[in-house]
């Protein structure tokens, strides 16, 4: 993947105070070359390790993929040498992450205040469940709430009546990280060029809903008088208003799932030309003449009749033929996958080659960030055990010797088990 000295982050000095899933905060500067030391507590570390299933190898997949690339140390911040150990480390860095519940390390006297007043250009970044501030920032938590929390995440009810998680790919814990480490890029790059750092923070909730916005920030429109906010002119003109979120495309034809001969595909003909393109390709310029539709933006919602009918059609082709199809004639048609799937999918073969369990605990996908040309080395292996790292980190990082080490140890700054 390239040299690890061409790394657009190499050179810039991570302390990663994380516990479970918003450890990816780190992952993802790690991944462009950033050097992330994970500061973990004595007895064990981020107990991320055995959280969330499956367990490799007697290490969660959870903890492979979100503490990839970095080295662990252990400092026990209740004790005085260790906050003053932390601080030293804070001199020779560019970022902390606190990446847990609020105000854990201004408990342990390790405050933004403080920090900067050891090095000015510090950026400290905050990533939390509600955030610094309103009523539920203490509010304790788990990756699914926030989706909860901003409407993505709606309970199903079962048969018995009860109601339950349904499958979906969680936003919050994942969307979350990627802010922070965005806002991380752009505070260093300030920071660089003008000598000042500062302290910033992204709520899992609050990404959550920046990803939702269009059924948020849509519902807020629909406030408004209808003679101002329509819908769209391919369910007639004006368009009628529709609710926002749930099962909007549940009615729609040229914007839907259908069966393959061997699965399913996506078929997205909204646009006329496509619609067109599609109906002579398949010899059915009936269909077009008879339902041609909006320019744009045209689903046929409700349209059974037509929906059998296209139903029909794509039963007579596997899915990979769907493709090659779609290819041919210019007509959006996108493959369907389940994680299983996806693996042998050829475009994830092409361009997500897996990074091997031999090297990384566990099969892990790559960043999606591609560099074209030389770019970051692959990450290293996640730190099997809490504090593998601590010696040789503060050795290269302080410059600590063996009579210093000594001199921390036993004054209990690695925990009582050091």
């Amino acid at each position: 993947m390239g040299d690890s000295r061409e790394a657009p982050l190499a050179g810039v000095r991570v302390i990663d105070s994380s516990l479970l899933g918003p450890g990816a905060t780190g992952m993802h500067l790690a991944d462009l070359g950033a050097e992330v030391i994970k500061v973990e507590a004595p007895g064990g570390g981020d107990y991320v390790r055995k959280m969330a299933f499956p367990i490799i190898d007697g290490i969660s997949l959870l903890h492979w993929h979100v503490n990839r690339g970095k080295r662990s140390i252990v400092l026990d911040l209740r004790q005085p040498t260790a906050v003053e150990t932390y601080l030293a480390l804070v001199r020779e860095s560019d970022v902390v992450i606190e990446a847990m519940r609020p105000g854990a390390l201004e408990r342990r006297g390790l405050s933004y205040e403080r920090m900067s007043a050891v090095n000015p250009r510090i950026v400290y970044c905050h990533v939390s469940g509600y955030g610094l501030s309103g009523p539920y920032r203490d509010l304790p938590s788990h990756g699914y709430a926030y989706d909860a929390w901003a409407g993505v995440a709606r309970p199903q009810v079962d048969a018995d009546g009860f109601p339950y998680i349904p499958a979906y790919t969680t936003i919050g814990i994942h969307a979350g990280p990627l802010y922070a480490a965005l806002g991380i890029v752009a505070a260093v790059l300030r920071a660089r060029s003008t000598g000042r750092g500062c302290e910033l923070e992204v709520a899992q909730s609050e990404a959550a809903a920046a990803f939702n916005w269009n059924g948020i920030e849509g519902d807020k429109a629909h406030e408004r008088p209808e003679d101002e906010v329509t819908g769209n002119d391919g369910d007639g003109k004006p368009g009628p208003r529709r609710p926002m979120g749930g099962e909007t495309m549940r009615e729609a034809v040229r914007y839907q799932f259908y069966r393959s001969a061997d699965g399913f595909v996506l078929f997205m003909a909204s646009e006329q030309v496509f619609w067109r393109n599609f109906c002579e390709a398949v010899e059915r310029l009936d269909l077009f003449e008879r339902w041609p539709g909006a320019r744009v933006a045209e689903h046929a919602r409700g349209n059974v009749e037509l929906r059998r009918e296209l139903a029909a059609i794509f039963a007579t082709r596997t899915t990979a033929q769907w493709i090659t199809f779609s290819q041919q004639h210019n007509v959006p048609i996108a493959p369907v996958n389940d994680a299983h799937s996806l693996a042998a999918d050829p475009q994830f073969r092409e361009r997500m080659p897996w990074l091997p369990h031999e090297r990384h605990g566990t099969d892990l996908m790559p960043s999606p960030i591609r560099w074209l040309g030389a770019g970051p080395a692959a990450p290293a292996r996640a730190p099997v055990a809490a504090g593998a790292d601590t010696e040789a980190v503060l050795r290269e990082v302080l410059g600590y010797d063996d009579q210093r080490l000594a001199q921390l140890r036993a004054a209990g700054t690695f925990g009582a088990e050091s």
